[in-house]
């Protein structure tokens, strides 16, 4: 299941509104939402390097309207 996420602790609109917080540097976390066994939970600027997230929002359980991926290499966080 994909991760849930989360733009200074409340759940974004738009996959457009994670986008404009990685640019401006707020916080963004995932949340896992994974049944069998875990996965990273945490903010996304300390997530493992090399290693892609995919995401569903804005709520992975109720609504589902929009999805994307996200990597980080280095310090840069690259949303698709």
């Amino acid at each position: 299941m994909p991760h849930g996420i989360f733009v200074e602790g409340r759940r974004p609109k738009s996959k457009k509104e994670v986008k404009e917080a990685l640019k401006e540097g707020k916080h963004v976390s995932l949340e896992d939402t994974g049944i069998m066994g875990k996965d990273y939970d945490g903010p996304v600027a300390q997530m493992p390097e090399g290693k892609s997230f995919a995401f569903v929002g804005p709520d992975p359980y109720t609504r589902r309207s929009f999805y994307g991926t996200l990597i980080r290499v280095g310090n840069k966080i690259t949303l698709a």
